[in-house]
């Protein structure tokens, strides 16, 4: 499954959401079930960035998510995430 989660952010803040977004992707990276992932800056517009990451299956998703790690150092950023559906079953 993979997990997308997008931001919203002026650009004024990209240096430091820069640091917040890898220090979130590292946490969910040392969890059990990870298989990937990436983060970046849209092309078209700046101000949105996005950090997907791929999972063996949802369950994996769902633990790493309750991991004290990432609740210290990867929920913060995700609840600043774009209010919509973020989880998907790769067919």
């Amino acid at each position: 499954m993979i997990a997308i989660a997008r931001f919203e952010l002026p650009l004024s803040e990209s240096a430091a959401f820069t640091a917040e977004i890898k220090t979130a992707y590292d946490a969910l990276a040392s969890c059990a079930g990870f298989i990937d992932g990436e983060f970046g800056q849209n092309l078209d517009q700046p101000n949105l960035w996005a950090l997907v990451t791929r999972w063996e299956n949802v369950g994996s998703y769902r633990r790493a998510l309750s991991a004290m790690r990432t609740k210290l150092e990867a929920i913060p950023l995700l609840a600043r995430a774009i209010d919509e559906p973020g989880a998907y079953e790769i067919n």
